[in-house]
């Protein structure tokens, strides 16, 4: 039995060692992940809101376009002034390379954040 228990203890001693090496080094790399998803989360949420003014349309637009027809009215040209309010924006729509590139800019913060919730998850665990 005396060789049994050394073994086991010498068993023990080693695992124990590699299971240290093993959570500290995976434990290092999920801060780094943590860190990395972080700036990345944060650039791409500043590209994110720099580019939503690109999904509405330009509110400079239709002031124009109302003062433009006040101004026709005031001329007394009722007639290029119309008879309904100028709507430019109704037929305003984003272009399909701003919609895709949005699309591409909320999946990649998307997935930055998933990597984070990973993280933070395994070095809980």
């Amino acid at each position: 039995k005396d060789d049994r228990s050394r073994f086991w203890a010498a068993y023990r001693r080693v695992a124990e060692e590699h299971d240290d090496e093993f959570l500290e080094r995976y434990n290092s790399d999920m801060d780094i992940v943590l860190i990395f998803s972080g700036l990345f989360s944060a650039v791409s949420t500043t590209f994110i809101v720099a580019m939503e003014s690109n999904l509405s349309p330009d509110p400079d637009d239709t002031t124009h376009a109302l003062l433009t027809q006040l101004v026709q009215i005031g001329l007394g040209n009722f007639t290029a002034a119309g008879s309904t309010p100028a709507a430019p924006a109704s037929t305003w729509s984003p272009s399909t390379a701003n919609i895709r590139i949005q699309s591409i800019a909320y999946a990649s913060l998307s997935m930055s954040l998933l990597a984070a919730f990973g993280a933070v998850l395994g070095k809980q665990w």
